[in-house]
């Protein structure tokens, strides 16, 4: 199974993101735009991981979510990596928050625990939007970052559960496997 770690958006602001970031899919329609349905902020890869450690991976991050508090992060801007001049992704960007930082780092450090390799670079938190298999003229990498400064996109992110994910074969759907809820309280 295909896993990762995810801080799912609410049904709303899937489709406002879809609308706010339309005119962007018609310009670049060579881009493989992420389904409405799939959109999602990850917070950790795990990758090829048998079914057998569901039930270990779903109580670590329950314990890791017992000890956050629920908090809100705001989106907006949206960006590439590695760059606008040669983007290979889009995505819009998470507000870097003291809060989500700590949860992301704890959930790094509660996964290396269990024998997943912990990540080599700095959290940056994003919602990818759209991947660029091949790559894109000078001209339209150019006319997709002006649209993308365009876009007026500005939401608050309810961040009050850690949602462990499968990729179903094929990538058309993600599977909820389990959920953990964020505390409710200062802790």
């Amino acid at each position: 199974m295909r896993l990762f770690l995810a801080i799912n958006l609410p049904p709303a602001m899937r489709r406002a993101l879809m609308e706010a970031t339309g005119p962007m899919h018609t310009l670049a329609p060579d881009v493989r735009w992420i389904s409405e349905a799939k959109l999602h902020l990850t917070m950790k890869f795990l990758g090829e991981v048998d079914a057998s450690r569901l039930d270990e991976i779903g109580a670590t991050v329950g314990s890791v979510a017992a000890r956050h508090a629920a908090t809100d992060v705001t989106v907006s801007g949206l960006g590439a990596f590695p760059n606008s001049r040669r983007p290979r992704v889009l995505w819009i960007g998470v507000e870097r928050s003291s809060r989500l930082e700590l949860l992301a780092h704890d959930l790094e450090q509660a996964c290396e625990t269990l024998g997943f390799e912990a990540e080599g670079r700095a959290f940056r938190p994003h919602i990818t939007l759209g991947r660029i298999r091949d790559r894109i003229g000078v001209e339209q990498a150019r006319a997709l970052a002006r649209a993308g400064r365009r876009i007026g996109f500005e939401d608050a992110l309810p961040v009050t559960a850690i949602d462990l994910m499968c990729s179903v074969p094929g990538g058309a759907t993600y599977d909820l496997i389990s959920s953990a809820s964020l505390s409710r309280q200062e802790l």
